[in-house]
């Protein structure tokens, strides 16, 4: 006998297909590998972080890892995949917190213009090589090859908020 899916993957009507999407397969492996990052940060190991914002829709809390970045006497995060949810929360919201190990830090988020943006951009690039990939400019390329590319990377600074 003939079977025949329909574009949700069932087959005559019945019961869903065995089969996994693309899609949904590249999602499952983002939040394990997302699961694993957050131990490791949350165990203090290595570069990464973990962000702490307010959803602007529903008011809980997100939390996600990040790599912040010291340049230039301040802290910056950049987010490699473009404006993404914790970016438009955190701009929402005003104010995030960043958790290292046990450590808990509270600040305040302004946007980088991209003049600022782009040598944190470069700085990044050295530093978070998992995400080198995202961008166009090459780490050995100039400053303003970053800043071309700044609409494209969003970059936070990071102000310790007043207690």
């Amino acid at each position: 006998m003939v079977t025949v899916e329909d574009q949700r993957g069932r087959r005559d009507g019945g019961p869903r297909a065995s089969r996994v999407s693309a899609r949904t397969l590249r999602g499952w492996r983002w939040r394990l590998g997302n699961a694993l990052v957050t131990v490791f940060a949350r165990a203090g190991v290595g570069p990464i972080a973990l962000l702490t914002t307010t959803g602007r829709t529903t008011g809980r809390p997100h939390t996600v890892p990040v790599v912040p970045i010291d340049h230039a006497g301040s802290r910056w995060l950049v987010a490699p995949y473009g404006p993404v949810g914790w970016v438009h929360n955190a701009l929402a919201g005003g104010a995030v917190v960043l958790s290292y190990g046990r450590q808990r830090i509270s600040y305040t988020v302004r946007e980088a213009t991209p003049t600022e943006a782009g040598p944190v951009l470069k700085r990044y690039a050295t530093v978070a090589t998992r995400t080198r990939h995202c961008f166009a400019a090459g780490i050995d390329d100039p400053v303003e090859a970053f800043v071309a590319e700044a609409s494209e990377h969003p970059v936070l600074e990071l102000r310790p908020a007043l207690a």
